[in-house]
């Protein structure tokens, strides 16, 4: 759970992240210990991650699968079934995903 403050801060680093605004490398390791622990926070991470990259999609695909929180931020990152293993391709999971 976290608490307001804990949950602006990481905002506030989030929406820097979205915007393209500097990020130092320890608000980043901040942040990843809580994406990497709360599902809700790695998702606010994506959509940012995604933000940054594509900007803010006015229609189309591209906005129901920001709004939907689909497909990769980085773009090309997907599964592809006849070149990996799905057991490595879930190996950079966070906790929280690797266990269900």
């Amino acid at each position: 759970m976290l608490t307001p403050t804990t949950r602006l801060r990481l905002q506030e680093i989030i929406r820097r992240i979205a915007d393209s605004d500097p990020v130092s490398l320890q608000e980043r390791i901040y942040l990843q210990k809580f994406a990497d622990r709360d599902a809700s926070v790695w998702s606010w991470l994506r959509r940012a991650q995604r933000q940054q990259r594509l900007g803010n999609p006015q229609s189309g695909l591209d906005q129901f699968l920001a709004a939907m929180d689909l497909g990769e931020p980085e773009g090309d990152g997907g599964f592809d079934h006849r070149r990996d293993d799905l057991g490595d391709w879930f190996s950079g999971a966070p906790d929280w995903l690797r266990r269900s």
